[in-house]
């Protein structure tokens, strides 16, 4: 799961947002766990001390980017160290996007199939979460940027499974208007 961003345009740590009763990374913890995964690694960085404080971490390791002013990709380099040496699939998760459900996680692991890469098609569009194949560990290691993940999946292209999830992208928490909305989306 990524949430080491230093939540620049929010200006203040995105992570720790008032969600459901807790905070917005607690939430997405909380369906990760209900994802039954063998493992459940945390990237953290921004306000790194303050997450560590806030939010229960129970169940997962957690790696800390120093380095999360370089963009995602750094975080999934951090994370890519504490994987068990016996993974086969990993699941990208983010830390700003609580409308992510397990149903989806699970269909996206059920669609996947053969494919090294799996995405999930929402009715509006592609969107997270992910699948990568142990095959491509190569590839997520010399990730770099912040949209570098978009820019393998365009280069796999005819590799990417497409998995068809329901309803729109979930969205994600980067500004002020991104947390109304969402708050305003779990209101409904």
């Amino acid at each position: 799961m990524l949430a080491a961003g230093g939540s620049r345009r929010l200006g203040r740590p995105k992570q720790l947002l008032d969600y459901r009763g807790g905070t917005l990374l607690g939430h997405v913890l909380g369906v990760a766990r209900a994802c039954a995964f063998d493992q459940l690694v945390v990237a953290v960085g921004g306000a790194a001390d303050e997450v560590r404080a806030r939010v229960d971490l129970t169940g997962a390791d957690i790696v800390e980017n120093r380095a999360y002013g370089a963009g995602c990709s750094s975080s999934i380099a951090a994370a890519l160290g504490a994987l068990d040496p016996r993974w086969d699939t990993l699941v990208l998760l983010l830390g700003d996007q609580p409308g992510v459900r397990p149903a989806t996680v699970q269909a996206l692991l059920d669609g996947r199939g053969a494919a090294p890469l799996a995405v999930c098609r929402y009715d509006d569009g592609r969107g997270h979460p992910f699948a990568f194949g142990r095959a491509l560990a190569g590839d997520l290691a010399a990730l770099h940027g912040d949209k570098a993940v978009w820019k393998l999946l365009e280069r796999r292209g005819a590799e990417v499974a497409e998995v068809s999830v329901g309803g729109p992208v979930p969205l994600d928490v980067d500004t002020a208007e991104d947390y109304a909305a969402v708050l305003a989306q779990d209101a409904r």
